[in-house]
């Protein structure tokens, strides 16, 4: 199953891509009804609509297929690792920490875009896409509690989206230097789409050790820029679900993105292996398609930057411990 948000004319669609057509949700249900209940219960509304016909695909515009609760982006790619740090640091180098847990930052769930979406990036001279497979989670027997383990963490999987987290590198740059982050480097855009395609559609791929063998591709302007198979991520996605779980809780409508795979999934891997900026920075007008098998095709596109106002540096100020007299 295919599930998406759509608008048509003013008004916006929630429901199932059935073939070349959209059929909404019964009963005015809505993505986050449908990711609360579960994925059984989504089986069974689907086959409510059984016969039942809706709009052409090719006549609605797709928004983001949900509106996430939290979105969490791993670092799980030790490809990717590999090479952005050779940017960074002059060296290829992946911490032995690395090894230890599948590390991830919280984005920003409320600059959410969708296929139709254009990009306004903060002003940068290093814009980069990161191509990223994310985890939607759903109602289960685990959803909502803490310290699932990967069995229990597994059952919460609703389905799957592509992410594409767009990243000022320069602004990332400077501000992890402070040793947190990373933040507006990171959150001012994350594209989400086409649709959720269901848990089971993709268990086909599932190889012997629990990890999704499938390929997953990024074009520039038609460039074929990287390409990776996900499997070659450092853990499997319910271990994602699980460590997301620990002390904490996951629920209906998190995002877990997977982090950016290898080979040439962003910008910044290249430049870290070619030692320059090669191939260049995006900039306005580029169109981003992110291509992975079994769940479809996300295109992004670059408009103008917008600059913010600007903030003046901190205050070096006296330590005093007491208030003068």
């Amino acid at each position: 199953m295919r599930i998406a948000r759509w608008l048509a004319g003013s008004e916006v669609g929630e429901g199932f891509v059935e073939g070349d057509q959209v059929l909404a949700f019964p009963r005015g249900l809505g993505v986050a009804d449908v990711l609360a209940a579960g994925l059984d219960a989504a089986r069974e509304l689907h086959g409510e609509l059984e016969g039942a016909t809706g709009p052409a695909l090719a006549e609605v515009t797709l928004l983001a297929p949900l509106v996430p609760a939290s979105v969490r982006d791993f670092v799980a790619f030790e490809e990717h690792v590999e090479g952005v740090s050779a940017g960074v640091e002059g060296k290829s180098d992946v911490a032995p920490e690395w090894y230890d847990a599948p590390t991830f930052y919280f984005g920003n769930p409320h600059t959410i875009l969708g296929p139709a979406d254009v990009l306004h990036p903060p002003v940068t001279e290093r814009l980069d896409f990161e191509l990223e497979l994310a985890v939607v989670i759903g109602g289960g027997p685990g959803a909502g509690e803490s310290n699932l383990d990967p069995e229990a963490a597994a059952s919460v999987i609703f389905g799957y989206t592509i992410m594409n987290d767009w990243s000022a590198r320069d602004l990332q740059a400077r501000e992890m230097k402070v040793r947190l982050g990373p933040a507006k480097g990171k959150d001012f855009g994350m594209s989400l789409g086409p649709w959720i395609v269901t848990a089971d559609e993709l268990d086909p791929y599932l190889d012997d050790e629990g990890f999704l063998a499938i390929r997953a591709e990024v074009f520039v302007n038609d460039e074929l820029i990287g390409e990776d198979l996900v499997s070659n991520a450092g853990w499997p996605f319910p271990e994602f679900v699980a460590y997301a779980s620990r002390n904490s809780r996951v629920v209906p409508g998190d995002v877990l993105g997977s982090g950016t795979v290898g080979n040439g999934g962003c910008l910044g891997e290249l430049w870290g292996r070619n030692g320059s900026l090669t191939p260049p920075p995006l900039v306005e007008g580029d169109v981003v398609r992110m291509v992975v098998e079994g769940v479809g095709e996300l295109v992004g596109r670059v408009g103008s930057a917008v600059s913010a106002p600007a903030l003046p540096r901190a205050r070096v100020r006296s330590r005093a411990r007491r208030r003068p007299l």
